[in-house]
C-alpha cells in the first residue's frame, strides 16, 4: 500500500542527565531558541511532512505547547526511556491514522540543526521503503573491547554513525516495537536497530545524514551548535 501521509515525531521525552541541566536540554536555547522550536520549525517548514507531533518529558508538555504553538498537531507525554517515548507516539498516532499508509520520520530534538536536504530525503525514503535510517560515514577507526581489550577492528568503509530522523511504514515499526515490548531482555536505543533485530526480513535504507545534523549532548555541544549556525 502506498504512504499517503508522512508524520513528524519530535521526541523530546528524555531528562538530559549526561547534559547535567535543572531542565531537559531540548528546553534550552540556541540562538535564541530552545532546541525543540528549532526541530518543530524544521519539519514544520518542509514540503512532504503533513504533520508534526511533538513528545515531551512528563511535567513539561504545557509548556512545550505554548513555544511550538499551532506548528504541532498534538504534544503528548513519553515515557521513561527513549523507547518507552517513541512507543507512546506509536500508540497515539495509530489511534488516528492508517498504519499501512502512513509514514513516520522519528527524529530526536536533541538534533536542532536538522536540514531540508536530509528531512526531504527521508520522506522520500519513507514513501519507497519500509524502513530507513539517516546515517554517516565514520572518520576514526572503531575498535571492539572486551574487558579493557581490543579484540577486531570492523573494516571502516562498511561503518557508519546513525543520525535522525529514522523513517518507517507506521504498521512496520510500531510491529517492531510491539516485539521489542515483549523481549525483556533487550533495551532500544535506536528504532532502526529495533526492526533489524525484531524484522530481519525488513531491508533498512540509509539516507545520506551531515555532520552538521549533530546531537547535542554535554554542554560544549551547545557552543560547537552556536558555532555551525554562525557558519
Amino acid at each position: 500500500m502506498t504512504v499517503t501521509r508522512v508524520i513528524a515525531v519530535v521526541l523530546g521525552g528524555g531528562a538530559g542527565q549526561r547534559f547535567g541541566a535543572a531542565m531537559p536540554k531540548q528546553l534550552l536555547t540556541l540562538d535564541g531558541r530552545t532546541l525543540v522550536e528549532h526541530c518543530v520549525a524544521a519539519f514544520g517548514e518542509a514540503p512532504g511532512i503533513d504533520e508534526v507531533l511533538l513528545v515531551m518529558a512528563p511535567g513539561y508538555a504545557d509548556e512545550a505547547r505554548k513555544l511550538a504553538g499551532d506548528r504541532v498537531c498534538a504534544v503528548i507525554d513519553g515515557g521513561v526511556t527513549r523507547s518507552d517515548s517513541v512507543r507512546c507516539a506509536l500508540s497515539w498516532l495509530s489511534e488516528r491514522e492508517r498504519p499501512d499508509s502512513t509514514g513516520v520520520l522519528l527524529h530526536d530534538a536533541a538534533r536542532p540543526l536538522v536540514d531540508q536536504r536530509i528531512i526531504a530525503d527521508c520522506v522520500a525514503a519513507v514513501r519507497t521503503h519500509d524502513a530507513a535510517g539517516t546515517a554517516v560515514p565514520t572518520s576514526d577507526t572503531i575498535v571492539v573491547a572486551d574487558d579493557g581489550v581490543m579484540s577486531h577492528v570492523p573494516p571502516r568503509e562498511r561503518l557508519l554513525r546513525c543520525q535522525t530522523p529514522q523513517c518507517f511504514r507506521l504498521s512496520v515499526i510500531s510491529r517492531a516495537h510491539e516485539l521489542a515490548a515483549a523481549d525483556p531482555g533487550f533495551t532500544p536505543t535506536d528504532d532502526c536497530g529495533v526492526v533489524l533485530r525484531y524484522l530481519p526480513d525488513v531491508p533498512v535504507h540509509v539516507v545520506p545524514g551531515s555532520e552538521r545534523n549533530m546531537k547535542i549532548t554535554y554542554p560544549a555541544d551547545l557552543a560547537v551548535a552556536e558555532a555551525l549556525l554562525r557558519a
